[in-house]
């Protein structure tokens, strides 16, 4: 993976609400309730979201990036960092964005769990 100085377009970074709401921070969902269990332990909940989203903008802002492989639908990019929950507790996350061929803005694809500290 090349490293790059800044996510492309981050000032217009793209995180849909049912990303973070019914995925990531969902207790039901088949994959993502595992992920919930683990943001839960940094303090964050389904129904305070939004705190979840700006926190995953200010990584993208700020974070360690890493371009990856070009694909049909688009180029992606890891950006790594540190996320420190409402709890105070801390963790090292990855989120994966994808600038969709013809957009010029980054839209959050995922976030892997890392380790707490």
């Amino acid at each position: 993976m090349e490293e790059t100085k800044k996510l492309p377009g981050v000032e217009r970074a793209l995180v849909k609400p049912e990303k973070v709401r019914d995925y990531l921070l969902s207790a039901e969902h088949p994959v993502g309730r595992f992920k919930a269990a683990y943001f839960e332990r940094l303090g964050y909940s389904r129904q305070e979201w939004h705190r979840f989203e700006q926190d995953i903008l200010q990584m993208a802002r700020t974070g360690a990036v890493a371009e990856r492989p070009a694909t049909r639908y688009g180029r992606k990019y890891e950006v790594s960092g540190i996320l420190r929950g409402p709890s105070g507790r801390e963790a090292s996350v990855k989120t994966i964005w994808i600038v969709k061929v013809g957009e010029d803005f980054p839209t959050l694809v995922t976030v892997y769990p890392g380790d707490e500290r």
